[in-house]
């Protein structure tokens, strides 16, 4: 086998600008230019994928950047297409790098006759031949044991951690972490402990998808500055309605963090309407034009987390040290100083 020198990345066309930036920031890591591998990914008059890699990749340490957003279907179909090209060009290892796993809501069989695709995501990505995943704040733990290859799951709460840290500076005694419903428990404690805060609640119940009946306030919200954790915002209407309850409760401001901001239909119209103060996600899905001019929409860089723990799993060392805060500072290079 060919002594493999550098990682190689590739794109498909889900969210090339986060592709670039962390291609950028690989390169000032490495000292010397990383760029994309040059491929062409395009469509036929009737919509089939078609890709072309440009460069010889043989014996090469891959790694497809592709999160499988919106249209997720000709995403994933891209990022399995792009993979089997790899394969047959005898890449000797490719790794997906899926910021966004779609189909990650379809985690478990919640009614009868209804299906498990997120498993089926996962027996597609690893017949296709990828032979590990890296991604961002599952929905569901337990999808990593849908696959049989190994799956790093890099966490968002460090880096908002940080960034409350940092834009609450002063307020820090004011700040109550808030759950939007019971299911998200843990990954808001995750949160509220990195920040020292209290935690709290809001019990939700929910008639179909996309409706809420009542909500609840579980905790004493009064006089607090609320921040809301969640993992994916689709449409808004719970994460406005849960803004709205805790501001009847009493709450001063209300702000979330939400590691994909999924935000289709009326959500950016929502959001730009709602009690809000301010809506923070990351870059793992492409934003959209709207989302980029609602003023109350921010936008937090995953690039140089992504850039990190490609070189780890290309240098065989550790991917959980991104989890720890002294590691993530130098990593965003005082953009979140401590001092």
């Amino acid at each position: 086998m060919p002594v493999m020198t550098e990682p190689k990345l590739i794109s498909g066309n889900a969210n090339r600008p986060l592709a670039t930036s962390i291609a950028r920031r690989m390169s000032m890591h490495r000292g010397m230019s990383v760029g994309l591998v040059e491929a062409r990914v395009e469509r036929f008059n009737d919509q089939e994928i078609f890709v072309e890699v440009y460069e010889n990749v043989r014996g090469e340490d891959m790694f497809v950047i592709q999160p499988t957003s919106n249209p997720a279907n000709d995403n994933l179909m891209e990022l399995l297409i792009i993979t089997d090209a790899l394969k047959r060009s005898s890449a000797a290892r490719i790794t997906a790098v899926i910021p966004y796993f779609g189909y990650a809501r379809q985690d478990r069989r919640s009614k009868a006759r209804t299906p498990i695709s997120a498993k089926l995501v996962a027996n597609l990505l690893t017949t296709a031949g990828v032979d590990r995943v890296l991604t961002l704040d599952l929905h569901a733990a337990q999808i990593q044991g849908f696959f049989d290859i190994p799956v790093d799951n890099l966490y968002a709460a460090p880096v908002f951690a940080l960034d409350i840290e940092h834009n609450f500076k002063g307020r820090m005694d004011d700040l109550m972490i808030v759950s939007p419903d019971v299911g998200g428990v843990a990954r808001a404690r995750e949160i509220a402990k990195r920040i020292n805060a209290p935690l709290a609640i809001v019990d939700k119940r929910r008639e179909r998808a996309g409706e809420v009946a009542e909500m609840t306030v579980i905790g004493d919200v009064e006089g607090k500055t609320c921040i809301i954790v969640d993992d994916i915002c689709d449409t808004a209407g719970t994460l406005c309605k849960a803004a709205e309850v805790l501001v009847s409760a009493g709450a001063a401001e209300v702000h979330s963090y939400i590691s994909h901001g999924v935000l289709s239909g009326p959500a950016v119209e929502r959001i730009s309407k709602s009690v809000m103060k301010s809506l923070v996600i990351t870059d793992s899905i492409e934003p959209t034009a709207p989302v980029k001019a609602a003023p109350n929409i921010r936008i937090v860089p995953t690039a140089p987390m992504f850039a990190q723990a490609i070189l780890n799993t290309w240098n065989g060392t550790s991917v959980s040290s991104l989890f720890e805060t002294d590691t993530l500072v130098p990593i965003y290079e005082g953009l979140y100083s401590r001092e």
